[in-house]
């Protein structure tokens, strides 16, 4: 079984974190956590879809290219990857210091993709490529979300059991759990950005 902990437990952890992956289903609200986590702990921040996954007009790259780019930025020494393509897992867990797995229930994600949508249509979102604007998404998309906790979560868990599983693993199920995430941190004083203020 992987090793799930605590937000108490975690908080530590990011402090001194250089590597971390944020995975889980799409509107839970993982690009905006890891880019505020990225930001926050000065580490750089990739997304799957902006950085490996998507070429201009929604084409996706062929699957060789894709090893290839998230290889690379996972040799890197810090960084928040965010993205949860399963068969990418197995060089980017060994690298991780925490896997943080974004587990909010489906409805609250349709939710959030919702909201995404209807307040980027047509745009380019930051986390994703260019030439990929915000669309209405289609059956296909929105049944991967209402299944995914039943089709993709187990194949999460075995990828963690199979490629670290020593890896420590913090779920969080709520906005309300990730803010108090934020928070502790932010408590702590660890940010790099808090740091350098304090000693200006």
């Amino acid at each position: 079984m992987p090793r799930f902990i605590s937000i108490d437990d975690a908080t530590p952890i990011l402090s001194g974190a250089s590597r971390v992956s944020v995975v889980g289903i799409s509107g839970a609200g993982k690009s905006t956590f890891s880019q505020e986590l990225a930001r926050q702990l000065d580490l750089k921040y990739v997304s799957l879809d902006r950085d490996m996954l998507w070429l201009p007009g929604w084409t996706m790259r062929d699957r060789a290219e894709q090893r290839a780019l998230h290889d690379a930025f996972v040799a890197e020494n810090r960084w928040v990857i965010d993205g949860t393509t399963i068969g990418l897992m197995r060089t980017r867990l060994p690298r991780s210091d925490l896997l943080i797995w974004l587990r909010v229930p489906r409805h609250r994600a349709l939710w959030g993709v919702a909201r995404r949508v209807a307040k980027g249509y047509g745009r380019v979102r930051p986390d994703m490529a260019d030439g990929c604007p915000e669309q209405i998404p289609d059956f296909e998309f929105l049944r991967w979300i209402w299944t995914f906790e039943r089709k993709q979560s187990p194949r999460l868990l075995a990828a963690i059991e199979q490629y670290c599983n020593d890896l420590p693993v913090l779920v969080l199920r709520s906005h309300r759990e990730i803010e108090a995430l934020l928070g502790k941190l932010r408590e702590r004083g660890t940010y790099p950005a808090q740091k350098r203020k304090g000693a200006e």
